[in-house]
């Protein structure tokens, strides 16, 4: 048993390492989508993820465990709509993003990526009554103050940062509290959007456009493997959280968004002058210490803090 867990945990953090790498060059994969609408390329993604799911829940003889947890859905009305209601905001996630990247705004994708952990953090506050240390509390105000900061800079909302952030933050939160498995939670998620993502593509298709533009083989193969580029993220990071601490989770989930920078500033030369970088510098410092907030040394000076204040009083 003791043999075999340092292999676990480099099984599990290699996984993660993989998932947060997919996902931080996802943008140029949404690129060479350019070809088509937003609105395709979503409904692609969904239709593509349900089918890759149902497969992937076939080969691995999963199906029984999808059926026992619809049923269990089916008898609980309020996880029923709180997975709908999860369905629904990663559908928003994921067009937000896919409109982001094609429109220049990748920078911007990255920032809603950096302060996701910190929205779910107040969500906690709020819904879960979980409690912050003094330190996340300067964080969180610190990464306010980023945010702000660009916000008077560029004269206008970062409205796609706070999108992703948020509408993931609340993703996050709604399946926490239903507890799904990773593969039967997304085959259930993506089968509640499908219906509505085949519509689109009929009507879309009647209207003169292309369902699968079939004139252009590679654009037709990337729209097809939507699905599963999708997929493996996900289940890559599955699989990795569960064999690693949650404090090395915490520190590879910022790779994804720090690749999304790069890529925007360097390969695609979107802008980012010396007010944007002190703004993400100010992000920076309260992930930093929002991260190690929760270390030995950081709480014993919290202790000494507030115990030389109540010694004052």
């Amino acid at each position: 048993m003791t043999t075999r867990k340092p292999n676990d945990q480099v099984t599990g953090a290699a996984s993660a390492l993989s998932a947060y790498l997919l996902w931080g060059i996802l943008p140029i994969y949404w690129k060479w989508l350019s070809g088509a609408t937003p609105e395709e390329i979503l409904a692609h993604r969904i239709l593509w993820s349900f089918v890759f799911m149902m497969l992937l829940l076939l080969v691995t003889r999963s199906l029984t465990t999808l059926a026992t947890d619809v049923r269990q859905l089916i008898a609980t009305p309020r996880k029923a709509l709180l997975i709908v209601g999860a369905s629904v905001l990663i559908t928003v996630n994921w067009y937000t993003f896919i409109w982001a990247v094609n429109h220049g705004h990748v920078i911007e994708s990255s920032l809603g990526y950096y302060i996701n952990p910190l929205v779910s953090v107040l969500l906690g506050v709020i819904f879960l009554k979980e409690k912050l240390s003094m330190w996340q509390i300067v964080s969180v105000l610190v990464a306010f103050l980023g945010v702000l900061l660009l916000t008077l800079h560029t004269g206008t909302f970062p409205w796609v940062s706070l999108v992703l952030a948020v509408s993931f933050g609340v993703y996050g939160l709604f399946k926490k509290t239903v507890h799904l498995g990773a593969m039967t939670g997304l085959a259930i998620e993506t089968s509640i959007m499908t219906p509505v993502a085949v519509i689109f593509l009929a009507c879309f298709y009647s209207a003169g456009g292309h369902a699968l533009p079939l004139h252009e083989a590679r654009l037709t193969w990337l729209l097809l493997v939507s699905g599963a580029v999708t997929a493996v993220p996900l289940l890559l990071f599955a699989s990795g959280a569960n064999r690693i601490p949650l404090s090395l989770v915490g520190f590879l989930q910022y790779i994804a968004p720090t690749i999304m920078l790069i890529l925007g500033t360097f390969l695609y030369h979107e802008p980012f002058n010396q007010q944007d970088l002190v703004a993400f510098i100010l992000i920076w410092v309260s992930l930093a210490l929002f991260t190690v907030a929760r270390t030995r040394p950081f709480a014993w000076m919290e202790h000494k803090l507030y115990r030389g204040l109540t010694l004052h009083h």
